[in-house]
């Protein structure tokens, strides 16, 4: 039987795509076999996905990663499902609730003779997937999988979902890893929440700080969710954006408060060229503009020589910010850079040696790792 490390988490986009980058990078610089996957595919964005048939289906996460780490084809895993709204109404009507099929698929790529790791990535919580027979507590008890935990940390009663994990998955949690933890937070939960969570058998394997980066959105994703038209520089649409800022107050507020920030989406209202060129002199990656009016010609020009792009939307200005806010933290690792600085914040946060002593996966990392 091969060896399999399930990774999970209480709540979705907690970062799992960055841990299976981290972990299967180090793997293969320490020239070890690795195969991915996931289970039920969740993104499909880039899939030509032919009717309802699953076979050979490869989620996109899965693809990227794939692409990024230089793993064969043949070591991308397929999925045995979609996880959506018509494959789960389909199961639902017809009684069909348990593993069946798409688990002895499963079982059968990955219990096999493979000299390596099989690293799976489940859905985004621990009941997603109980339709399909594949939630995470059922995926470990099946397979005779360890599962880490990747957590979302935002205060003390983040545990609640830790010790809910703790209990559903038993001896088959090998432990967590913290994500997302402020810089101000680090030292304190290193040095007393860590302590108290190992108390209660909880191990953690590492804490990784809050990043900017990978909560950022790309312009092009900003144009898609809020059905903007582009008015100019449509290439720069891999843009990623950081921050959101409000253009509302006077344009000397504007301007000291832009200076402070980086990579803005700034939304404005269409009538407030001042502000929109103060932001175009700071560090905006797009402008997004609400309301009646055409943007004049010479603003469109600056942003133009700037390269910055211009949106425009027909929704107000706090639907606009409202679906921006949402974008921050739940779009996926799709980025060349994003992958890269999350490959380093895992291996520089996280004790990969104990991970893999904990699944019994022989490895020869140092103490560091």
């Amino acid at each position: 039987m091969s060896d399999i490390l399930l990774i999970g988490s209480c709540e979705p986009f907690s970062g799992k795509s960055a841990m299976v980058l981290g972990i299967a990078k180090k793997l293969l610089q320490k020239k070890k076999k690795v195969r991915i996957g996931k289970p039920l595919a969740t993104c499909i964005e880039l899939t030509n996905l032919p009717s309802m048939s699953y076979e050979g289906l490869i989620d996109d996460d899965v693809k990227f990663i794939g692409s990024t780490l230089n793993i064969e084809e043949e070591n991308l895993i397929s999925s045995v499902g979609l996880l959506d709204n018509i494959s789960a109404e389909k199961r639902i009507f017809n009684k069909d609730l348990l593993p069946g099929k798409g688990f002895d698929q499963i079982e059968g790529l990955v219990n096999d003779d493979f000299e390596g790791l099989n690293i799976l990535e489940a859905a985004g919580s621990l009941h997603e997937g109980m339709i399909y027979g594949l939630s995470l507590p059922q995926l470990a008890r099946d397979l005779d999988a360890k599962v880490l935990i990747v957590n979302l940390w935002e205060d003390c009663k983040s545990v609640d979902a830790l010790l809910d994990a703790k209990k559903q998955l038993g001896e088959k949690l090998a432990g967590v890893v913290l994500n997302g933890v402020l810089t101000q937070e680090l030292e304190k939960v290193k040095n007393e929440i860590i302590p108290s969570l190992k108390d209660l058998d909880i191990e953690v394997f590492g804490v990784m700080p809050k990043s900017p980066l990978l909560r950022s959105v790309t312009v092009g994703e900003l144009v898609r969710r809020l059905d903007a038209q582009v008015i100019c520089c449509p290439e720069k649409d891999q843009l990623l954006v950081e921050t959101l800022s409000i253009g509302a107050m006077g344009v000397n507020s504007a301007m000291e408060f832009f200076r402070r920030r980086r990579n803005m989406a700034v939304v404005t209202g269409a009538d407030r060229t001042d502000i929109q060129l103060a932001a175009l002199e700071a560090s905006t990656q797009c402008l997004i503009l609400t309301g009646l009016g055409d943007p004049l010609s010479q603003l469109i020009h600056r942003a133009e020589e700037l390269e910055v792009p211009i949106l425009k939307v027909e929704l107000d200005t706090l639907s606009t910010v409202e679906i921006i806010e949402q974008a921050f933290g739940h779009v996926r690792i799709h980025e060349s850079i994003k992958a890269s600085y999350a490959i380093q914040l895992v291996q520089e946060n996280v004790n990969l040696k104990r991970i893999l002593e904990k699944i019994d996966f022989p490895c020869n990392f140092s103490d560091k790792c």
